[in-house]
């Protein structure tokens, strides 16, 4: 199943993508997507005639498609190809770091650059929605505690991430800086989630491709390592990491300016668009 959310921000409404790609509307049957529905998703959802919801207008907005997320987990240098451009070593375990829950934006939104900024960079991400707690899980259970997919652009001020006294959150978490969506695709509908390609063009060029198969750590050993640290909850994202081709490692390096408009996606997932603006003021 293809979930959420749609509406002006503040006043998000829960939804679902049909066979034909339309958008239905869920409000009748709940109030909204977020950890609690996560989950037991497939309970509430079972029965429902999906040709009898009520069709969404073109046009709307596309929010984030998980509301009231508790932890937005990252995962750095898990390509290796990435690594390399960044000049840094493959890592032996996986990077954590944590992304601000305020950076959350829908997936077409604008994004602001913060007011100083001169090295804010894109970054093509696969997240992963936590659909059951979980702690100390073993890597054979570990997608059991998954909830489904969402395209993530995982963007980062390079300067305040490397170059202000350390800590990466703090390149990470600007305002804006979290765009996911358009959809919550459920793992029953992932045929391999090590065989997706990622993709992402700056003003039409395209800058960034990959493909999972190249993730340094897979899915299961994300979520297992993670959970060894701290618990997870239904709702919480882990973004898996960037594939090569990020404005950092360019030569000279390219980073974003105002007026410029990202487009990004992940095979079976969906695309993202962003126009890029100054912080106003």
């Amino acid at each position: 199943m293809k979930l959420l959310r749609y509406g002006p921000r503040g006043a998000e409404r829960p939804a679902l993508l049909d066979a034909e790609g339309r958008i239905r509307c869920l409000a009748g049957h709940l109030a909204d997507i977020d950890g609690p529905l996560l989950a037991r998703w497939s309970d509430v959802l079972a029965g429902i005639d999906i040709a009898g919801l009520p069709l969404v207008p073109a046009g709307v907005r596309i929010a984030e498609p998980v509301a009231g997320v508790g932890k937005f987990v990252c995962i750095g240098l898990n390509y290796s190809d990435h690594a390399a451009e960044a000049g840094m070593a493959v890592p032996s375990e996986p990077i954590i770091f944590m992304k601000a829950t305020s950076s959350i934006i829908g997936p077409n939104d604008d994004v602001l650059l913060p007011p100083a900024s001169v090295k804010s960079d894109w970054e093509v991400e696969l997240g992963l929605v936590i659909g059951r707690t979980a702690r100390y899980v073993s890597k054979d259970d570990a997608m059991d505690h998954v909830a489904g997919l969402v395209l993530v652009n995982d963007l980062s001020e390079r300067e305040y991430q490397l170059e202000r006294g350390g800590q990466w959150d703090k390149g990470k978490g600007c305002d804006t800086f979290g765009p996911f969506g358009p959809w919550l695709v459920t793992l029953d509908e992932v045929a391999d989630v090590n065989n997706l390609d990622l993709w992402l063009d700056l003003n039409g060029e395209r800058v960034q491709t990959g493909n999972t198969d190249k993730l340094i750590f897979d899915l299961p050993t994300i979520v297992s390592y993670v959970s060894q640290f701290m618990s997870l909850h239904p709702g919480d994202i882990i973004s898996t990491g960037t594939p090569p081709g990020v404005g950092m490692g360019m030569k000279p390096p390219r980073f974003l300016a105002e007026g410029d408009v990202m487009e990004l996606g992940i095979s079976g997932l969906g695309r993202q668009r962003q126009v890029v603006k100054r912080w106003p003021g």
